[in-house]
C-alpha cells in the first residue's frame, strides 16, 4: 500500500465537554465539514497534489497555513485570510478560483470563524521518512529472477512481471524495423536505403550486435544523447525573459556535452567537471566548458537590475531545481518555503543547497585550451598582481629589475599627464565621497546607479588640453580589492562629460569627446562605449578587477586652458547594480596623440631622472610600472582566450588555471534561510550541503563552506558522484531506459518522491544503476545491455489479450510505437534530401532574420530565412536557440520550451503540425531538393521509408506524381505516419 493509501483523515468528536462544545463540533461537522470537502479538499487536501502550501482537511493544516500564512484566525473573521478569499475581495487571492461561494456558504463559515473555529478533526498521516521509500533506499544489486531458458539479465526482470500477469512478450521485430528504431534511438537519424538492405540481407548471427557497436562509436550518437541531456537541463543560448539577449559562446558547453557523451566520460566524472571542474581539475584548463551546465538556464536581467538580493536568491533556486532535478531525480526547490510536504527534504537542506552556488557569477568566462599558454599566462597575471600591490620582494629581484632596466632603454618620451586638484565633489544619489589628496574616495551609502560630479581649475602647468585621463584605483577596501564597489569589484562607466565654466559656475561649452582608450577593456564593454551617448552601453573592467586601471578620452578639439579656466567633468555610472568606481584622479594632457598606454605619475615623475637620483619609492614605482607593461605586453602576444557562457567562482580565478595558486579567491554571499520563503525573513544562515535523507554520506560541507567557493561545489560534485548516492544511479539509469523504450522505469523523471510515479519494475531499475555504476559510469555499456534485450527488440504490434490487462503497456510485453521528436525529424528530411551537412562544433546556426529591438528581446523572422544557405543544413542539436522567440516549425512539432526543465518532451496531435509538415518553408525547400534528386515514385518510397513501395502505392503515387510532381509527393510522404513514427 502507498503513502497516499496510508494517509488518513480521521474525524474524532470531542468526548470532553457537553454542551457548547458539542454544540460546536455539530455545527462543524454540519456545515463547514462537507463545504471545505466539496469546494476546498480538490487542492488544498492530502488527497490531491497541494497548492499554496495549504491544507484544510486538518485543524493543524489552516493553522499552519501555507505560503501566505495562518488561514485563519479563530474569533476573528474579518483578520482571517480564507475569509478575506471566498468573499473574492482581493483580485489576486480569489477561492474557490472556478465558482465564488454563495453567500450563504460564505456566511456559514464567517460564523464558524466568529464562534472560534472548532474543529475537532486529527490528520493522521505516515510522516516522510528517508527509509521507507524506494528512490531513498540503499542501492543494492538484486538477484535476477528464476526464469526458464536463461534469459538476458534485462529479459528476466521484465517476463518475471509478465508471467505474474501470465502475459506472454512479444515477438522480436523484423530487422528493417529494428534498424530504424536503433539508429533514431541512438542517432536521431534514420539508416540510408543500403545500410537498411545490407543489415537485413547480413547473414551473419551477431549482425544485430555488430550494428549497435557501429552506432555507438559514431560520433552521430553523442549528438543525439547530448540533445536529450540539454532538454533535461533546459540549456538554450539567450537569458530568457525580457531582456532576451544572446549569450555567444554558450555553444562551447553544447559541445563539451556531446564529446563527452561520444568519450563515454564515466558518469561520476561528468557530474564532477560540470560542478566544478576550475576546482577539482586545474591541469586541464579546457574543461571551464563543462562549467557551462552553471549558467544553462534562465537569467532575468530586469530582477537582476531591479532586486538584486531576491534575484540572487531565485537565481539559485533555479540552479538548486536544474542540479537536484537532474542528477537525483528530488524536488529539493518545493522545500524553499518550508519543508517539503511529501519527501522527506528538509528547509535546511533546500539553503544549504543554495549556499554551494552563493559564490557563483554568470556571464562569459576566460579560459585557455593549451595547459602551456594558461600556465604562461597566469605566470605574467601574478607578475602584474605583484606590480599592483608593489610587492618587494618580487619587484625588487635581480631577474626582475633586469627585465625592467632593459624595458626603460627601450621605451620612447614620457607621455605627461597634469594631475587635476579637484575643488568641489559631489554624488547625485547620496555616496559619500571624500578626498585624500588628488584621489576621490566613494564610500558610504552604495546606490544602484550614480553620477559623480567635480570640478577643478586649471593651473599654470596646464596650458593646453587634448585629453582627459580616469585612473580607477584599486583598494584593500573595496570588494574584492575595487576599484568597483560591486560585490566582484567591479564598474561601469556608462558615459563622461567634460564642460567649460563661466566664472560663476554656468556651463560656457560642452567638450566632446573624439575616441577613447584603455589599459583594459571587458569583452563587450570597452571605452569607446562611454562615449558612444548610449545609456545601456559603458566600460567596464570584469574579469580584471582587483587592479587599478585608466582610461583615455580624446578631445575632438585641442583647447586652450588659461590659469583660472574652471572645467567640471561628470562620471556617470548608470548600469545598475552598484557598478560605482570606488576611487579614481583624474589629470589632463596637452600631448598630440592622447593615448591609454601612459604611465602613473609617480613613475613618469621618476624617470625624469637619473637611475642613481631615485629613492627607494621611485625605484618602486618605476618598478611597479614597467613590470606591468611588460606583463601586459606578453600577455598580449598569447593567443586569445576562448570564452564559454557558464558561472563560476570569478573569472580571475578561471585565468588562472593549473597548478598555482588561484590570483583570488571569492568570498560567497551569505545565504539565509527565508521563513516561508520571503525575502525580507530571514532565520539564520545556512551551511551549504546536501540531503540529509541520503543517510549513507554527510549531508552538510562544513569544511568546504569556510574555503573558497568551489570548495563547495566540489563537495556537491562529489557528494552526488558517490557510489553510495543511490539518487544518481538511479536517476540516470532510468533516463537511460526512458529514451530508448519512450518512458521511464519511473515515468518521472525528475521525481522520484511520492508525487511523482512508482517504478513498474523497481528491482530491474536497481539492478540497471548497479550495473552502470560498478562498470565505471560507462553510459554506452547501459545501451549495449538495453538494446540487445528481447524487450527492446519487441515488435510494437497491439494485441488484445495482453492490452486487456497492461492497456498502457507498463509492463512492457510489446515496444512502445513512438513519434519522432521534432529534431529527429528535422534531421530526417535533411539527410533524405541529401543536404545533411555532418560539421560538428561551433557556434549555433541562426536559421532566422534578425530584426530590433537590439537591446532587448529581438524580432525574430524565420520565414524568411534562406533554407539554400549553409547554416540551414547542420543537424538540429547545432541550431541557435531562442528561449523567447522559438521557431514556429519546431513548436509545432513540440520542441520543448527551454525557459524551464524539460525532462520528458511532449507530444501533441493537430491540425497546426499536419499544416507546418506539407506548407513550413522548411519542407518545401527540401521537398523540392529531393524531388529534383528522384526519377520515379518507387525512389521517394525508398528513401524516405527505407521500403519498397507496393504496387498498389507504385501506381496511386505515380498518378499522383503526373499530376502534381515528385516534390509534391515527397511532401505527402513526410506526413504520413509511416515516416513520423518509429515502430
Amino acid at each position: 500500500m502507498n503513502w497516499r493509501s496510508r494517509s488518513r483523515i480521521l474525524l474524532l468528536a470531542s468526548l470532553a465537554g457537553m454542551g457548547h462544545h458539542a454544540r460546536a463540533d455539530d455545527f462543524f461537522s454540519t456545515n463547514i465539514a462537507p463545504l471545505l470537502e466539496k469546494k476546498c479538499f480538490e487542492c488544498h487536501s492530502h488527497r490531491q497534489k497541494i497548492k499554496g502550501g495549504l491544507t484544510l482537511d486538518s485543524r493543524s493544516g489552516w493553522e499552519q497555513g501555507g505560503d501566505s500564512g495562518p488561514a485563519v484566525l479563530p474569533g476573528h473573521p474579518e483578520a482571517s485570510l480564507l475569509i478575506k478569499m471566498v468573499r473574492w475581495t482581493d483580485e489576486d487571492h480569489q477561492m474557490p478560483p472556478k465558482e465564488k461561494l454563495s453567500s450563504g456558504e460564505i456566511a456559514q463559515l464567517v460564523e464558524w470563524v466568529r464562534r472560534g473555529a472548532p474543529d475537532p478533526r486529527i490528520l493522521e498521516v505516515t510522516r516522510p521518512s528517508a527509509t521507507d521509500w524506494w528512490s531513498l533506499k540503499p542501492l543494492v544489486k538484486p538477484a535476477l529472477p528464476a526464469i526458464p531458458g536463461e534469459p538476458h539479465p534485462v529479459d528476466a526482470f521484465i517476463r518475471s512481471r509478465l508471467a505474474g500477469l501470465k502475459i506472454a512478450p512479444s515477438p522480436e521485430a523484423d530487422r528493417r524495423t529494428l534498424i530504424r528504431r536503433l539508429c533514431f534511438d541512438l542517432h536521431g537519424l534514420p539508416p540510408t536505403p543500403d545500410e537498411v538492405e545490407r543489415f537485413v540481407h547480413d547473414a551473419d548471427p551477431r549482425a544485430y550486435e555488430r550494428l549497435v557497436d557501429n552506432l555507438l562509436e559514431s560520433p552521430r550518437y553523442g549528438e543525439r544523447w547530448a540533445r536529450h541531456w540539454l532538454d533535461t537541463i533546459h540549456f538554450a543560448e539567450t537569458h530568457g525573459c525580457s531582456h532576451d539577449l544572446p549569450r555567444d559562446h554558450a555553444w562551447r558547453y553544447r559541445d563539451y556535452v556531446i564529446q563527452s557523451f561520444n568519450e563515454d566520460k564515466p558518469w561520476s566524472r561528468f557530474i564532477r567537471e560540470q560542478l566544478a571542474a576550475d576546482c577539482l581539475f586545474p591541469e586541464e584548463p579546457r574543461l571551464i566548458t563543462a562549467l557551462g551546465f552553471l549558467g544553462a538556464g534562465v537569467f532575468d536581467h530586469s530582477a537582476y537590475q531591479t532586486a538584486p538580493t531576491n534575484f540572487d536568491y531565485l537565481d539559485r533556486d533555479d540552479l538548486v531545481t536544474q542540479t537536484m532535478g537532474a542528477f537525483t531525480s528530488t524536488t529539493a526547490n518545493c522545500a524553499r518555503c518550508h519543508a517539503h510536504k511529501f519527501d522527506p527534504i528538509t528547509q535546511e537542506d533546500y539553503y544549504s543547497l543554495q549556499a554551494v552556488f552563493a559564490g557563483v557569477i554568470e556571464g562569459d568566462v576566460g579560459f585557455d585550451e593549451d595547459p602551456g599558454v594558461a600556465g604562461e599566462r597566469l605566470h605574467w597575471q601574478a607578475l602584474i598582481t605583484a606590480a599592483e600591490a608593489q610587492d618587494k620582494s618580487v619587484l625588487f629581484q635581480p631577474d626582475i629589475l633586469t627585465l625592467v632596466e632593459a624595458w626603460e632603454k627601450r621605451r620612447g618620451p614620457s607621455l605627461q599627464w597634469t594631475p587635476l586638484d579637484i575643488e568641489t565633489f559631489t554624488s547625485q544619489e547620496g555616496a559619500a565621497l571624500t578626498r585624500e589628496g588628488r584621489i576621490i574616495i566613494s564610500g558610504g551609502a552604495r546606490p544602484d546607479k550614480d553620477t559623480y560630479v567635480v570640478t577643478t581649475t586649471a593651473t599654470a602647468n596646464a596650458s593646453r588640453m587634448t585629453g582627459l585621463r580616469l585612473d580607477v584605483l584599486a583598494d584593500p577596501s573595496l570588494p574584492q580589492g575595487g576599484p568597483g564597489r560591486q560585490d566582484n569589484g567591479n564598474l561601469t562607466l556608462t558615459g563622461i562629460g567634460l564642460e567649460l565654466l563661466n566664472p560663476d559656475g554656468s556651463p560656457m561649452q560642452n567638450l566632446p569627446f573624439a575616441r577613447a582608450s584603455a589599459d583594459f577593456d571587458q569583452q563587450g564593454w570597452t571605452s569607446a562605449m562611454a562615449i558612444d551617448g548610449k545609456e545601456g552601453t559603458g566600460w567596464g573592467i570584469h574579469p580584471e578587477e582587483g587592479r587599478s586601471h585608466h582610461a583615455v578620452f580624446a578631445l575632438a578639439e585641442p583647447v586652450l586652458l588659461t590659469p583660472g579656466t574652471r572645467l567640471r567633468i561628470s562620471l556617470q555610472q548608470h548600469s545598475g547594480r552598484s557598478h560605482l568606481i570606488g576611487r579614481f584622479s583624474l589629470s589632463v594632457t596637452g600631448a598630440a596623440e592622447p593615448g591609454a598606454g601612459a604611465l602613473p605619475q609617480p613613475a613618469e615623475q621618476a624617470l625624469a631622472m637619473r637611475p642613481e637620483q631615485r629613492n627607494e619609492s621611485q625605484r618602486l614605482a618605476v618598478a611597479a610600472s614597467g613590470l606591468r607593461q611588460i606583463a601586459t605586453q606578453a600577455l598580449e602576444k598569447l593567443p586569445a582566450r576562448s570564452f564559454v557562457y557558464g558561472a563560476a567562482k570569478h573569472a580571475d580565478v578561471l585565468l588562472a588555471v593549473g597548478k598555482g595558486t588561484p590570483t583570488t579567491v571569492t568570498k560567497p554571499k551569505v545565504v539565509e534561510v527565508l521563513q516561508r520563503g520571503e525575502f525580507d525573513k530571514p532565520k539564520g544562515q545556512a551551511v551549504s550541503g546536501a540531503l540529509s535523507a541520503v543517510t549513507a554520506l554527510a549531508s552538510r560541507f562544513p569544511k568546504a563552506h569556510a574555503g573558497d567557493e568551489s570548495e563547495r561545489r566540489a563537495a556537491l560534485a562529489d557528494w552526488l558522484a558517490d557510489p553510495a548516492n543511490p539518487l544518481t544511479w538511479r536517476s540516470i539509469a532510468n533516463r537511460v531506459w526512458q529514451h530508448h523504450f519512450g518512458r521511464g522505469i519511473c515515468d518521472s523523471p525528475n521525481d522520484f518522491g511520492r508525487m511523482g510515479g512508482d517504478p513498474s519494475h523497481p528491482e530491474l531499475l536497481d539492478w540497471l544503476a548497479c550495473e552502470l555504476r560498478d562498470h565505471t559510469g560507462s553510459l554506452k555499456h547501459l545501451h549495449r545491455l538495453i538494446v540487445t534485450s528481447s524487450a527492446y527488440r519487441q515488435t510494437s504490434e497491439d494485441r488484445g489479450d495482453a492490452a486487456t490487462l497492461d492497456g498502457d503497456n507498463r509492463l512492457l510485453w510489446r515496444m512502445n510505437r513512438r513519434r519522432l521528436d521534432a529534431d529527429s525529424y528535422r534531421d530526417f528530411v535533411l539527410a533524405a534530401s541529401g543536404r545533411l551537412d555532418l560539421r560538428m562544433g561551433g557556434p549555433g546556426d541562426r536559421q532566422f532574420i534578425t530584426g530590433p529591438p537590439v537591446q532587448l528581446t529581438p524580432t525574430l523572422n524565420y520565414e524568411a530565412f534562406d533554407w539554400a544557405s549553409q547554416p540551414g543544413h547542420r543537424r538540429s542539436i547545432y541550431r541557435f536557440v531562442w528561449r523567447g522567440v522559438p521557431d514556429p516549425f519546431m513548436d509545432a512539432l513540440d520542441f520543448p520550451d527551454l525557459g524551464m526543465l524539460a525532462p520528458v518532451r511532449g507530444f501533441s496531435a493537430s491540425p497546426l503540425q499536419a499544416l507546418a509538415l506539407y506548407n513550413n518553408p522548411f519542407v518545401l525547400h527540401f521537398s523540392s531538393a529531393l524531388g529534383s534528386q528522384l526519377n520515379t515514385p518507387e525512389e521517394a518510397v525508398r528513401r524516405l521509408l527505407l521500403r519498397e513501395a507496393t504496387t498498389a502505392e507504385a501506381a496511386a503515387f505515380g498518378t499522383f506524381a503526373d499530376r502534381n510532381g515528385l516534390a509534391a509527393l515527397c511532401r505527402v510522404l513526410l506526413n504520413s505516419n509511416e515516416f513520423l513514427f518509429v515502430n
